[in-house]
């Protein structure tokens, strides 16, 4: 990673700001990402040959931006949820989560709450376990929910073998 400076660049004439560098603190890996813009408010995103995601802040061709986002998070406790039941010898059977985010009403109307509801069915499966499970997701693996503010509320429900 090159050194964060400011001015121009002298090997390619340009201005380089001081945030074009990301900070060398604790880094394992980076990911890495690209974001084209395909026309009016939606871009086409992904790792470089990967399977190209769709997104669109009037939600037409694709999910907006903070709908991606709670995406993410949904996708990455789920991951987490599923993967600390197999551990216990309760697999999934089958999972679906809804995540509702409240957003604020001033600009920008960032997120101010999320509810992740959990459905999920498993023979076997213990209430307490699939709780434990869901919390440890939330508050502890989840890169996502680490990712964001710690003082934005997310909380989370289980609807366990329907009921």
């Amino acid at each position: 990673m090159g050194q964060q400076r400011a001015g121009a660049d002298h090997a390619g004439d340009r201005a380089v700001s001081q945030m074009e560098t990301i900070p060398n603190v604790g880094v394992a890996f980076v990911n890495h990402v690209e974001v084209k813009w395909d026309g009016e408010q939606r871009f086409v995103a992904g790792r470089p040959g990967g399977v190209p995601v769709h997104i669109d802040a009037r939600a037409q061709t694709g999910p907006g931006p903070v709908d991606t986002l709670l995406i993410a998070l949904g996708t990455c406790t789920g991951v987490d949820v599923v993967e600390i039941l197999a551990k216990r010898r309760t697999p999934v059977q089958s999972m679906h989560m809804e995540v509702d985010g409240a957003r604020a009403d001033a600009v920008p109307k960032r997120l101010v709450g999320v509810l992740l509801t959990y459905y999920i069915t498993g023979p076997g499966i213990e209430r307490v376990h699939a709780e434990r499970a869901i919390e440890l997701a939330v508050t502890k693996y989840c890169s996502v929910r680490d990712s964001l503010d710690p003082d934005l509320p997310v909380r989370w429900k289980l609807v366990l073998n329907g009921e």
